[in-house]
This record gives C-alpha cells, structure tokens and sequence, in this order.
C-alpha cells in the first residue's frame, strides 16, 4: 500500500485566519449579529461553513446558518477579488512537501474550504499538482467525520496503516481517528498543542521540519 500525507489546509498549510475573520466579520455584520473575539471565532476554522455558523451562533436556527454561511461566501469572494485575501504558506511547508515526497509519501489536501477556494489557494502558491487528492467541504460532512479522509486514501491506494493526517485542529485529529489513520498535530495553527493531544494526535509537531519523521514514525507504530 501507498504512503499518504493528508494535509488540513487553513491554519496547517496556510495561514488564513486573519482573511477568515475579516470575512465572518462582514457577513455578521450584514445580518445585524456580533461575531465573537477573534480568539473564539477561530477555533471553528476547519469545520464545513454550516457547522462553524452553528458553533458560532448555536442559538440561531439552521436557515440562519445557512443564510450566514452564504454570506461568507460572498464576502470572501469579493475580499478575494479585490485583491484583500492573503493566504501565505507557513514558512518551512515548502521543505516539508518535499521531503514527504522524496521519501515517496503520496500527498493529499482534506479541508473545510470549498473546491474554488481551495482551488485558488493552492494555484496562487503553485502547489496544486502536488496532492493526487483535493477533497473539500463541498462533497463531504464536516470533520471529523471520516469522509475526507477516507476518499483520500482510496483515491491514493492507501490503508489507513500507511496513512497520516496533518492537521491544526481537534477537528483533524477526530477525523484521523474515525479514518483509522495517525493524526500529526501540528501547533502552528488554530487549537492548542493539548487539544490536539486530548483529540488523539500521535504526536504534535512544533515546526513543518518535524512533521516527517513523526509520520514515519507513526507508520512504523502503527505497524507494530
């Protein structure tokens, strides 16, 4: 079976947060609603759109979420026309694709971001012909459900004992777990090195030089 590396993309690859909140701040804002500190509206980065709304407003009712949802769409869109989204790559993930590569991991992309978005983000840092599998919130529940996860590895001819998910969230690590893969934390992103520890990461990695010895490691746990 083929060696995967499953990465999470907002908070693990890039750092979007600040052109995330600014997008969640105008689309409350066009519906009359405070969105929470920064500090809070953060930590649901990573979940599909419907469920970071309900997280962030669970007082509201689904229609309103999915009104939120689409509102943050359109106002990322409009942010990202305009020439305010920046999503710049953490400094070291360049190195670390390339090491992944080298040792002959297979690279995929399991997000919360929408197939454009997704899209976009990974051509504007020529990277997208990189990962053999993009797997989005446009055709899959949010994590952790394993969905993602589990498309990426059949798509890569993977087993779940020669698969690992890279991620900055509780919601990655979930995922990793439900899949039956290694999740690898990473503590550069949106949830803290303890969360990630306490949702059932192998390890947590403090710096992308870190991340492929950890995989490998974990590989070689997992197969006894």
């Amino acid at each position: 079976m083929n060696k995967l590396a499953i990465f999470d993309c907002d908070g693990t690859l890039v750092d979007s947060g600040a052109a995330i909140y600014r997008a969640l701040k105008d689309a409350f804002a066009l519906h009359g609603a405070a969105l929470p500190h920064p500090d809070v509206s953060r930590r649901v980065i990573g979940l599909s759109l419907n469920e970071a709304m309900a997280a962030l407003l669970p007082d509201e009712d689904a229609a309103t979420h999915r009104a939120l949802s689409e509102s943050y769409k359109s106002c990322f869109q409009q942010a990202r026309a305009e020439g305010r989204v920046e999503e710049p790559l953490y400094d070291g993930v360049l190195d670390l694709l390339d090491e992944l590569e080298l040792d002959g991991w297979l690279l995929a992309v399991a997000t919360g971001k929408s197939d454009r978005g997704l899209d976009r983000c990974l051509q504007s840092h020529g990277i997208h012909a990189r990962f053999i599998s993009l797997q989005t919130a446009d055709r899959h529940a949010s994590k952790p459900h394993p969905s993602m996860a589990l498309t990426a590895m059949a798509d890569a001819g993977a087993a779940a004992d020669t698969t690992v998910v890279i991620g900055d969230t509780s919601f990655d690590m979930g995922m990793a777990k439900a899949a039956g893969a290694a999740g690898i934390g990473v503590a550069w992103g949106y949830h803290a090195a303890e969360e990630l520890q306490a949702a059932g990461a192998f390890s947590v990695a403090d710096h992308p030089g870190e991340v492929a010895p950890l995989a490998t490691l974990a590989l070689e746990r997992s197969r006894g």
